[in-house]
């Protein structure tokens, strides 16, 4: 794709510039409303979300005394190189929002989305001067006026006006945005700053090939990052990736060695992968703890996985699926002629599992004589087949999950205390969905991706209604709840769609509208439009209008070109707007217009 160069009519000196037949005027900013949209506010959780990723609000106050702070203790060029690197990461972060809303439409209108997000992010207001790009060739211009920045304004505060630019957290969002949007390295430099004693500050930024004096601000970026960490895909070119620098995610010898399936950023995730990591490379037992779903199971096949026993094996056992006359055999064997149909000797689960891992799920629900039977095994980690005479010690580790409280249960009398202390070794509690709800953006993604390849569909994302309702859920159910949604959600929506709402929650769940939304007005109000106790109401009312128009005979294609008129002049001409409002891209929308 490319896109011809874009002026606002003057130079970056103000004075008129001649314009040639490959020359536009650059259009306003596209409404902002979409973008808005997904920010949510939710008071009683303590919680702020863009989308799907989780922010706060700040005094800027406070980040002038971290700024002041940095540069006092660290010196004035390392408090630089990592305000750099924070906006950097910021940036990125943005672009994959920008990507996911409005990539693979018009150029302009997609690129946007980052200047318009850090004027709503309340950092400065942007306005465009020239913007040239061709993602074909890699190239890229673009001149920005920076107005009423917020870096600057505390920075003068401090120390006054100097010789430098000082908006570093903002020309690594610049930098760290543009990259990833373009699929290359895109170095901006502040040339102007209120700061130096300029009116407005103004950015200027090209790919590092088309540089020539752009040594400085490398350096305060670690150009060496470019060619590690992880990749997101450009919006222009999906097929193409690029590398995101140190610091946009963490990394460790540990996470390195987690299940490709343990996906989590909250405080409570990391607290249980902490766990995890330091009982890995012992033989202690472990107990997981927490609701049914909220992935006990995964936790103990990761530990297995990062334990020196990792390449032993591993025996996982359903207790609650075993009846209780066969309990003793499924775990430790069985020898010929033992009982009526034991017509041959067959090993039981501990001894499948000698020099490697058991896992004991639903360990609450074994019977009293059953957990006799267990606790000598824990005790002296030898076992005898039902029928036989012998004793074969077994070289093995004991990982325990439940679901019940334990405690509870042995002051009912209906779990042995001896076999609770014995399992209690190094106990995991893993919180349940809705105490982590800062995991809920990363599962809803990871799962979106999972089920999108196993059923071979092209899913755009989640619209805003579909977020709001994943983050207003209790999830009785928790993760595997969650995993069950986006699947049915995958398969319910559109080819090249996005999940919605109605694809998702089709049982009567339960809701509670805890979010606060930002109108058009600027003020935060809970949007009616979006409470979801009408959801089933409007569902029927959708239903009815449905059938009325099957029994007035309405073809698809007369109904789909007055919805696509209705959404294009709604949107006053405007095919970007009216392609978001419907949810489609605006290369999908100007097709089916041509069809009309």
């Amino acid at each position: 794709m490319t896109t011809t160069l874009k002026y606002s009519g003057k130079t970056a000196l103000g004075q008129p510039e001649d314009l040639n037949d490959t020359i536009q005027l650059i259009p306003e900013l596209p409404d902002i409303m979409d973008l808005s949209s997904r920010l949510k506010f939710a008071p009683k959780e303590g919680r702020i979300w863009l989308d799907n990723m989780r922010m706060m609000m700040l005094h800027a106050s406070s980040l002038g005394a971290l700024r002041n702070e940095m540069i006092e203790s660290l010196g004035i060029d390392k408090a630089r190189a990592l305000l750099t690197r924070m906006g950097y990461v910021s940036g990125a972060k943005d672009a994959e929002l920008a990507i996911k809303l409005r990539g693979g439409g018009d150029f302009f209108d997609a690129f946007s989305v980052g200047p318009q997000l850090h004027s709503l992010e309340g950092i400065v207001n942007v306005e465009p001067i020239r913007l040239e790009a061709d993602t074909n060739k890699g190239h890229f211009y673009g001149e920005f006026l920076w107005k009423d920045s917020i870096e600057d304004e505390i920075h003068i505060e401090s120390y006054g006006l100097g010789a430098d630019p000082v908006c570093w957290m903002q020309i690594g969002y610049a930098s760290g945005y543009t990259s990833v949007f373009m699929g290359r390295p895109v170095v901006f430099k502040e040339v102007e700053c209120r700061a130096m004693g300029h009116s407005n500050c103004r950015i200027v930024g090209k790919p590092i090939s088309e540089w020539s004096d752009i040594e400085e601000e490398l350096a305060f970026m670690q150009p060496q990052a470019f060619a590690n960490a992880q990749t997101i895909r450009s919006a222009q070119n999906p097929s193409e990736h690029i590398t995101l620098p140190e610091g946009s995610h963490v990394s460790s010898q540990f996470q390195e060695k987690l299940s490709a399936n343990m996906v989590g950023a909250s405080a409570a995730f990391n607290v249980a992968c902490h766990m995890l990591d330091k009982v890995a490379e012992t033989d202690a037992t472990v107990l997981f703890l927490g609701e049914s779903g909220v992935g006990k199971e995964m936790f103990a096949r990761t530990l297995k996985q990062i334990s020196k026993r990792g390449n032993e094996p591993y025996v996982a056992v359903n207790c609650a699926a075993i009846p209780e006359n066969l309990i003793e055999a499924e775990l430790f064997g069985v020898e010929k002629g033992a009982f009526t149909g034991a017509v041959e000797s067959r090993a039981g689960r501990f001894e499948r599992a000698d020099t490697g891992t058991i896992f004991l799920d639903e360990i609450g629900t074994l019977s009293l004589s059953a957990q006799g039977k267990l606790l000598r095994v824990l005790q002296e980690h030898q076992i005898e087949r039902v029928g036989s005479k012998k004793t074969m010690d077994v070289d093995i580790r004991v990982i325990a999950a439940t679901n019940a409280d334990l405690q509870a249960e042995v002051k009912a009398g209906r779990f042995r205390q001896d076999l609770y202390f014995r399992l209690n070794v190094f106990p995991i509690h893993i919180p349940p969905l809705r105490d982590r709800k800062a995991d809920i953006p990363l599962l809803m993604n990871h799962f979106l991706l999972k089920y999108s390849k196993k059923y071979d569909k092209s899913i755009a994302g989640f619209t805003s209604r579909a977020i709001d309702g994943f983050l207003n859920y209790d999830w009785p159910g928790n993760i595997r709840e969650l995993e069950n949604l986006v699947e049915r959600g995958i398969i319910l929506a559109p080819n090249d769609g996005a999940i919605d709402l109605s694809h998702l929650f089709t049982c009567g769940e339960d809701f509670s509208n805890a979010l606060l939304g930002l109108g058009k007005d600027g003020n935060l109000n809970s949007q009616p439009d979006r409470d979801f106790s009408t959801l089933a109401e409007n569902s029927r009312s959708y239903r009815e209008i449905a059938d009325h128009i099957v029994d007035q005979n309405v073809s698809l294609e007369e109904l789909e070109q007055q919805i696509l008129e209705s959404a294009v002049e709604k949107a006053g001409g405007n095919l970007s707007a009216a392609a978001r409002s419907l949810g489609i891209t605006r290369p999908q929308l100007a097709y089916r217009l041509k069809k009309i």
